[in-house]
């Protein structure tokens, strides 16, 4: 590995007499295959001959306390020799790199994470309502992060579910709409307690009547609006990524999956390389509500800027996720990192508003899709609803429509 990265005798003389070098040269292989560039293996592989030289992996396993100590003995000797600038980032650099280097050696203990005393509770929570109740996996983590949240601010363990009362879980969501949550979230977290308790009685973890004590706030159906941008912003939004740098380019991919097709944050995610059918230009969705796929038209002006990101920016990776990250290790791009990527443009932008996730480009395209003349049936099938009932929502919008029924004549009727 040394020998693809220095061409130089007496550099990869060095290399090869240091401390460790076939552990190293393993390692710089191992960054190589997730696709570190020749420059940044050069880098590591100097920081990886300093490091070497304080460890002694043959003798025992470190722990990051290890690594913090060495990096000070380290910072104190350049600074003696007056060989560093800064002295901060140099030492994080080292911990950094030592870290990483002995992770891949398993030669660095990790900490023991504290486990919470109802951690098996939510476990076994979580998957009744997998196994059981077959609810989806954003369904249940959802659930849980609740249930944990009320456990944390109670210090409940098993033992002690037994002597929990309502007044505790009702004092508790008080507390939390005092702290600014909103009916919507009140009722949501509501729901979940509710399960969370029945489960608990079912298996006698607690008193009986918890849970149909549980009351949240009314929420009424079709109460609000769906949460969107006009269609003049969302012209602008992807009109921000018409440079030529690579973030710009694989942003704009995903912004016109968001905003044309209407797709869910964790579809655009799972998206493979598979999923593009580039001879028969179809697209192909996993819908991650009704658990099948669905096939759509892939459109010209998509195909061009998906074509576009392939040939010049993905990098090159085993991984068959469409979208990666732009730097090393090149992993997919998660659901928050999409979340990530449209708050931050609608941040330059000047857009404000509590929604400025992908989910308010679902909203738009459907709006604007409906502004356009498509009837709410078509509607539901392009956003991949199972039922008219989820789409309904949108007939609030439908302006031109509510114009016809305003200025329908009942006078012939009477």
């Amino acid at each position: 590995m040394f020998e693809a990265i220095y061409s130089y005798p007496q550099v990869l003389r060095r290399h090869r007499d240091g401390p460790w070098a076939e552990e190293r040269e393993r390692f710089l292989a191992h960054c190589a295959e997730q696709g570190f560039s020749r420059a940044t293996l050069r880098q590591t592989a100097a920081e990886l001959l300093v490091v070497a030289q304080y460890f002694d992996i043959s003798e025992s396993t470190f722990i990051a306390h290890d690594v913090e100590a060495a990096a000070d003995r380290w910072v104190r000797f350049q600074r003696r020799r007056q060989r560093i600038q800064d002295c901060r980032w140099s030492r994080q650099r080292f911990v950094s790199t030592a870290s990483s280097w002995l992770r891949f050696l398993d030669c660095l203990e990790q900490p023991q994470q504290e486990t919470k005393p109802f951690a098996h509770l939510i476990d076994e929570f979580s998957d009744f309502m997998r196994d059981e109740r077959g609810l989806s996996a954003k369904t249940i983590a959802g659930r849980c992060w609740q249930v944990r949240h009320l456990l944390d601010s109670l210090q409940t363990a098993k033992h002690s579910l037994a002597r929990l009362s309502l007044k505790e879980v009702d004092d508790y969501l008080t507390m939390k709409a005092d702290q600014g949550w909103g009916r919507v979230t009140m009722a949501s977290a509501a729901s979940a307690l509710r399960s969370f308790f029945t489960y608990a009685e079912m298996r006698r973890w607690c008193p009986s009547g918890i849970a149909a004590g549980i009351e949240g706030p009314r929420v009424f159906r079709e109460e609000g609006l769906p949460r969107s941008l006009d269609w003049q912003q969302v012209r602008q939004l992807i009109a921000s990524t018409g440079g030529c740098g690579a973030r710009d380019i694989r942003d704009r991919a995903i912004l016109m999956l968001f905003a044309i097709y209407g797709l869910r944050r964790s579809e655009v995610s799972q998206l493979r390389l598979e999923d593009v059918d580039w001879e028969h230009e179809v697209l192909c969705v996993t819908r991650s509500k009704l658990r099948r796929t669905q096939d759509y038209p892939l459109i010209p002006v998509v195909g061009d800027v998906i074509l576009r990101y392939l040939q010049e920016v993905r990098p090159r990776s085993t991984r068959r996720e469409l979208f990666l990250a732009l730097k090393a290790p090149f992993r997919p791009l998660s659901m928050n990192d999409m979340y990530r990527l449209v708050r931050s443009r609608l941040a330059v932008l000047g857009v404000s508003g509590p929604y400025r996730g992908p989910h308010c480009l679902r909203h738009a395209c459907a709006t604007h899709l409906l502004a356009s003349g498509l009837t709410l049936k078509q509607v539901g099938d392009h956003l991949g609803h199972r039922s008219a009932y989820a789409t309904r929502v949108y007939a609030k919008v439908d302006l031109a429509g509510l114009r016809q029924v305003a200025e329908f004549d009942l006078r012939g009727l009477l």
